[in-house]
């Protein structure tokens, strides 16, 4: 029988939790209990494209991306800086048997992240924030939420049965 990874279809809640002095991360139990069916096929941990946080993707879930990004024509020099740029910083991770995560330290560095953090979902990965940052991001960009959530989810009315 082939092995057949998990896929996460969609992850829920903010968790604030600490790092400790060797960048490990303790998962908080309701994260634990969302990720444990992947567990065992491991995560990969990159920067953000967009944002000083950190992406968590399940194995599954990073793979799926992966092929997406193998259809770039490499002869492009623009996709190849593009592969290059978004791989940089990539780690394998793992939780350990005490539901902790060890964030590299370049990534550390990268993220700003000092020893309040904040776990959030987006959808099928987790963002690992500084604290600080994370309020921060969030209260800037309160003024253009419901400008952004109309153009971003507006223009779809049709799915919803509405005409």
């Amino acid at each position: 029988m082939l092995y057949k990874p998990v896929v996460l279809n969609s992850l829920i809640g903010t968790y604030e939790c600490k790092v400790d002095a060797k960048g490990r991360l303790m998962l908080p139990s309701a994260l634990k209990k969302q990720l444990s069916p992947v567990f065992q096929d491991g995560f990969v941990l990159k920067r953000a494209v967009f944002q000083s946080c950190l992406e968590l993707y399940p194995m599954a879930e990073w793979e799926k991306l992966m092929q997406k990004m193998n259809k770039l024509n490499r002869f492009k020099k623009k996709n190849n800086d593009f592969i290059r740029r978004f791989t940089a910083g990539v780690k394998m991770v793992e939780v350990d048997t005490a539901g902790r995560l060890l964030i590299p330290k370049d990534l550390v560095v990268f993220s700003g992240i000092s020893k309040e953090i904040v776990l959030s979902s987006a959808i099928n990965i987790i963002e690992i924030w500084d604290k600080d940052q994370y309020e921060q991001s969030i209260n800037e960009a309160a003024d253009d939420f419901a400008d952004l959530a109309e153009e971003v989810m507006g223009q779809d009315d049709d799915e919803y049965g509405i005409s």
